[in-house]
Formats: structure tokens, C-alpha cells, sequence
């Protein structure tokens, strides 16, 4: 199946899908507290989904009512199978930290991409604890985990993902001893490890910020507490830059004092030019205006470079986006794939190391796109096909599923023209 975009104008209201990045630390810190926890209102999607088969695998009881989740945890082991985290990075990474603090061994898979995205730096801590590690050389999955972890000072590399740094403080109170993280190089996507940190603390347990790193305290324990998961600020940026691209977009469900790095892109399109209005209920509406280039580091918030590329290409003057050479190592090279994309519609654009430099506005046209199984790659292509003269047509379309299975549904009910073929 494939999915062809039209030019289109887009109008109305539409609310952001749960976000992705709370419902996994939601789901798995409710399979780590001893009791019943209700997850209200998570993201089902297959990411998120891969996260809760996985705390049923390791021994959480895991109950769907209507769009709620019911967890009962903490009694966690070994799982005499391995676990499957088919395409989600965050899954693998998180609960091997979790794995390590548990008795026996805890097997590990996913998919071809997920098998090749790096998970050296975080399997090198965890045998720095006194883990048995199993891996091939390069480190990636598949592997195995053998704990529990005895250590508790590891080192660490902040640069390549946040996941591994969340990985180590999610599963640091299970060791009963303190951890301390010391960090060997600077920590990007630090707003990802606050989300963290303040899910932690919602279920009681408390990380100390220090000159290199973090400390987790001995002596506690996570307990249940009833999680209400907002919107997503990642996906509600595709419907933002439709919104400034091709008509007026409104976007509710979202929570201004939410610490998610990727609400960063409202200010983005402030500043660009966007027409950007604050309501009082908290939504955002966002619409055209006359838009400039600037300089812009998304060493913070990597996950908006597809379609912060995608607005660029519509901004008069040079763009540059920078800060973010750990994009390499998602699902797929995503400064490679946006640049292919892009330049095989029109576009003025040259790869750099960490992210890309864009000369605009260029007019864009329909062409064949392949997502390479990256949902954000599918959905930024989308949103420049809604600009683009001619039909662009885009490979995979289901790959949105991972974050945002509602996407073209969505953007249908907004006016554009999208049809699977």
C-alpha cells in the first residue's frame, strides 16, 4: 500500500495523539510500583504497544478497559523468552535497564532496524555494574542481559541517546544501593531525561542533578500513581506545519507546562514567521505568514528535523539545522532520508554532519518518496506533498502507526487530499 498526497488547503481543529514518549515511562514505571496503576488516555501505538507485551513478558499484570491501562507490578523476573521490541528503540533501551537489575537472564530482539541502532555505549555501562552482557561485537540487538547489577558508578556517553541515560536512572531504585551517572561527554536531548526525572518523581522516587551526571539515591521504591498521558508535542508538529504551510490549523490537547522538548517548535514558527495564536484553553492555532530562514539547533529536540526540513524549504533566505548528528542512528538515517526526499522534490538542500543546510523558498513538486519504514520521514513527506505541483507518493504509509496511527485520518478530516492507492 501506498499513500498519494495532493495539493491541499487545510483548515479546522484537530487534538494531538497521546504522547509517545510518557506513555512508554508511564507503562513501564507502573510494571516497576508494587499495586494497581491506571494509565488513562496512552498512545496505542505500535511502539507503545511493543513496551506494555514486554512488562506482561517480565511479569506485570496488564489490563486494557476501554482507553485506560491497568497495571498491577512490582514483582518483576527473567522471562523465560525473549523479548520482542520489534521497531522501538525506547522499549529495548529502557527496560534493558531494567533487566540489569533483575535476577537471571533477559533476552532481547526487534526488527532489522531496530537490530541495527546502537546500543553499545548503554550495554558497556551495564557490564561497568557488573551485568553479564551477551552481544554481538557491534553491540546491537539482538542481546542479553544477565543481572542483577552490583555497582553503583557508571560512565556514560550523553551523545548518542537519551534513552540509555533514562535506561539507567528508570532502573537504578531496583538495586537498593545509590547510582551514580557520570556523563563522559555533553547530554543531548535533555529534555527526553527531565521527562524522565519528573515521571520518577510523580511515582516517588527522587534523582539528583549533579556537576556530571545524576544520583539515585538508595533506599527507594516507585509506587503507583494514577497517570492522566497529555499530547504530543512530536506529532502535533506535522499538523503545526501544515497548519503554516497550507491554511489554519488548530491543535488542542496539549499542555503548555508539559516538559517535552519538542514544544519548541511552536517558538520555532514564531520566529520564522508563522501566524501563531496561544488560546486560553491551551491549544495553538497556526497559519501562514510570510516566513524567513534562521539558524537553528536541535540538539534538544531531534525528532523535529524531517519537518522542521520541510518548513525550511518554504523559508526565504539560508537555513541552517544543526546540533543534532545522533539522527543518523534512528530508524533510519534521518538527515540522509530527508535530504533525499526533499532534493527529489525541488528542494536546495545539502547534508551536513549534524543536520542540514536549506536555501529557500523553493517550489516543490510530486515525487516517489520512500519512508525507509521511518514514520517521521512519512508524515514530514506528507505535509511537503501538501505544497507540492503534481502527486507525491509515499511507500509505507503505515509506519505512522509507531507514533500516530491517526495521522492521515487526521489530516483527511482537515481537508487534504491523501488516498492510499
Amino acid at each position: 500500500m501506498m499513500l498519494a498526497v495532493q495539493k491541499s488547503s487545510l483548515h479546522g481543529t484537530v487534538a494531538a495523539p497521546p504522547s509517545k514518549s510518557h506513555t512508554h515511562r508511564a507503562f513501564i514505571l507502573a510494571a516497576l510500583a508494587k499495586g494497581e496503576s491506571v494509565v488513562s488516555s496512552p498512545l496505542f501505538g505500535e511502539d507503545t504497544c511493543a513496551t506494555l507485551d514486554a512488562v506482561a513478558s517480565l511479569g506485570a499484570s496488564v489490563q486494557r478497559r476501554g482507553e485506560d491501562v491497568v497495571i498491577c507490578g512490582g514483582s518483576l523476573s527473567a522471562p523465560g523468552k525473549t523479548i520482542d521490541c520489534k521497531n522501538s528503540g525506547t522499549s529495548i533501551r529502557i527496560l534493558a535497564g531494567v533487566a540489569a537489575q533483575l535476577a537471571g537472564t533477559t533476552s532481547f530482539t526487534g526488527d532489522a532496524s531496530l537490530c541495527s541502532r546502537p546500543m553499545k555505549p548503554l550495554l558497556d555501562a551495564l557490564a561497568e555494574l557488573g551485568v553479564t552482557v551477551t552481544a554481538a561485537e557491534n553491540g546491537c540487538a539482538p542481546f542479553s542481559v544477565t543481572g542483577p547489577a552490583s555497582g553503583s558508578s557508571v560512565h556514560i556517553r550523553g551523545d548518542i541517546s537519551s534513552q540509555f541515560i533514562s535506561a539507567l536512572l528508570i532502573g537504578a531504585p531496583l538495586g537498593g544501593r545509590d547510582l551514580q551517572i557520570h556523563l563522559t561527554t555533553p547530554l543531548t536531548s535533555r529534555p527526553y531525561v527531565e521527562m524522565t526525572i519528573a515521571a520518577m518523581r510523580t511515582c516517588g522516587v527522587t534523582v539528583v542533578t549533579t556537576e556530571d551526571g545524576f544520583l539515585v539515591p538508595a533506599d527507594q521504591s516507585y509506587r503507583p500513581a494514577p497517570v492522566r498521558v497529555g499530547g504530543d508535542f512530536s506529532s502535533a508538529a506535522f499538523l503545526f506545519a501544515a497548519g503554516a504551510l497550507a491554511g489554519d490549523v488548530c491543535v488542542t490537547n496539549l499542555d503548555p507546562a508539559d516538559p517535552q522538548g519538542d514544544k519548541m517548535f511552536i517558538g520555532l514558527l514564531e520566529s520564522l514567521g508563522a501566524s501563531v495564536t496561544h488560546n486560553p484553553d491551551g491549544s495553538v492555532r497556526v497559519g501562514s505568514g510570510a516566513l524567513h530562514a534562521a539558524d537553528v539547533s536541535l540538539s534538544d529536540a531531534p525528532d523535529l528535523f524531517p519537518i522542521a526540513a520541510v518548513l525550511a524549504t518554504q523559508c526565504s533566505g539560508t537555513t541552517r539545522l544543526y546540533g543534532a548528528a545522533h539522527l543518523r542512528f534512528k530508524e533510519s538515517d534521518r538527515i540522509k532520508s530527508t535530504a533525499q526526499f526533499l532534493r527529489d522534490m525541488g528542494a536546495d538542500i545539502t547534508e551536513t554532519d549534524d543536520g542540514c543546510i536549506i536555501r529557500g523558498p523553493s517550489p516543490l513538486h510530486g515525487a516517489k518518496v520512500t519512508t525507509f519504514g521511518d514514520h517521521r520521514i512519512m508524515m514530514a513527506a506528507a505535509v511537503a506533498g501538501l505544497i507540492a505541483d503534481g502527486t507525491t507518493v509515499i511507500d509505507d504509509p503505515g509506519c505512522c502507526a509507531v507514533s500516530y496511527p491517526a495521522f492521515v485520518a487526521d489530516m483527511q478530516a482537515l481537508g487534504a487530499d491523501m488516498r492510499y492507492l
